[in-house]
């Protein structure tokens, strides 16, 4: 396992964060999160790993592989650390300052950048939001010094022909909206702050001196919660980078549809619903979306797709195992943990559940296919019982990856951007092997 180490002094580190926030009492693991990641993602080899020191936004600087994690003239520079720690216009829910990390690029790849967004999902409520704000997902106080960097983000060609290197970021999500919130008031019995669109914005500023001024090709990119994201802030990065650099988008497993419940209601909208509200999002949302529409459907990819003017690439399953999860079949909706067997195992389904799910699959299709044609846009659609996840080599780019055309998604992907050859196919059921529904 290769390890990119840093030489930062752990006291002072935790010297910083004391005096920026309070230290919460809680430190609560996402279980739930992790169990999925676990159950979809097997990996044997511990080299598919490469981990990468995390920077925490302008508080300290990175160099990139290899080089430490450091304060620059420490000792005269905390009274300027602590004003930046207390301006708390850039912060992740629970006000501390947001982190991403980077591995930097070399040789023809050196003008070359790839931005990921992690995904996390989104808290509805101020209870959600209050729990999630004790995580690495709402607090860069709970967020490891190194993360790992993986399938599209690894900087070797076996696991990454074409990107690997590319100067390559994970930027963490701790905002809980997509990277799209912008509340200017603080809750004032929790003291909650809601500034996703923020940190998107302030993060990419860092880049730029860090070299993504120079940028000639570069691909904004996320999962789930991350892939909407992408979606959401794709003209935004594109007008954010030099005019002159090619800029794509790729969004990974973030197609939501608006699709009912096994008992035809509507929980997912109802949740975006109070997601935009809490949130603040109505002004960060495309306004081409917003003018026609309420602003909590333009979260729904279907919607907001239509008006993206920069070139899209969408990776996803027909059955996402999300959307399954957590749209069709809700957790409160199954008090009797009677589809518990079938969702964790997609080979124990009852033939009742089976239609159920296919009828998802059918519906998400008809939904994909309303989308206007546009000959800049590529896709992979699968029939995997996934939720996908781009930086896992068995789902990028291995010998046991999803094929269609006998093409990984990561070659797809290049090709693609790459403009070698177009990429637009779906795989219906029944799919190819290992994804059989």
């Amino acid at each position: 396992m290769k390890i990119v180490t840093g030489g930062f002094p752990t006291s002072i580190l935790i010297t910083l964060v004391f005096v920026c926030r309070r230290m919460t009492t809680f430190v609560l693991a996402l279980l739930a999160f992790l169990a999925i990641l676990c159950a979809t993602h097997v990996l044997t080899n511990k080299d598919d790993f490469l981990y990468v020191n995390i920077t925490i936004l302008q508080s300290a600087t990175a160099q990139g592989a290899g080089s430490i994690l450091r304060f620059l003239n420490y000792s005269k520079k905390t009274k300027q650390i602590l004003i930046i720690c207390f301006n708390l216009s850039i912060v992740c829910l629970d006000g501390s300052p947001p982190a991403y990390h980077l591995h930097r690029g070399y040789g023809t790849g050196f003008r070359s950048w790839i931005i990921y967004l992690e995904g996390g999902s989104w808290c509805e409520s101020i209870p959600d939001c209050l729990d999630r704000s004790t995580t690495s997902l709402g607090s860069s106080n709970h967020m490891k010094q190194h993360d790992f960097f993986a399938g599209v983000l690894h900087n070797t060609s076996k696991q990454n022909p074409d990107f690997h290197n590319w100067n390559r970021v994970k930027v963490k999500y701790c905002d809980g909206s997509s990277f799209t919130s912008d509340v200017e008031q603080v809750h004032p019995e929790n003291k909650l702050y809601f500034r996703g669109a923020r940190i998107f914005k302030a993060i990419m500023e860092d880049l730029w001196s860090k070299g993504i001024k120079s940028a000639e090709n570069a691909i904004l990119t996320g999962t789930s919660a991350g892939g909407l994201a992408t979606i959401l802030n794709c003209d935004k990065f594109k007008y954010l980078l030099p005019e002159s650099a090619k800029v794509k988008c790729v969004a990974d497993a973030a197609f939501f549809i608006n699709s009912n419940t096994i008992y035809g209601t509507s929980y997912i909208q109802e949740m975006y619903q109070k997601i935009v509200n809490l949130h603040g999002l109505t002004k960060n949302l495309p306004s081409a979306c917003t003018s026609v529409m309420e602003p909590s459907l333009c979260l729904f990819s279907q919607n907001v797709i239509p008006y993206i003017q920069t070139p899209l690439f969408i990776i996803n399953s027909i059955y996402d195992s999300w959307q399954i999860n957590n749209i069709l079949v809700p957790l409160y909706l199954d008090p009797q943990h009677a589809w518990a067997n079938c969702i964790n195992n997609i080979s124990r389904c009852t033939s009742n559940q089976r239609i159920i799910i296919q009828a998802f699959g059918v519906k998400f299709l008809k939904t994909f296919n309303k989308l206007p044609s546009c000959c800049t846009r590529g896709y992979f659609l699968t029939s995997c019982y996934s939720h996908g996840d781009m930086r896992f080599p068995t789902y990028w780019f291995s010998a046991t990856s999803p094929r269609l055309l006998n093409k990984t998604i990561a070659e797809a992907v290049a090709d693609w951007y790459f403009e070698r050859a177009g990429f637009q196919y779906k795989d219906p059921y029944p799919c190819a092997r290992d994804c059989k529904l």
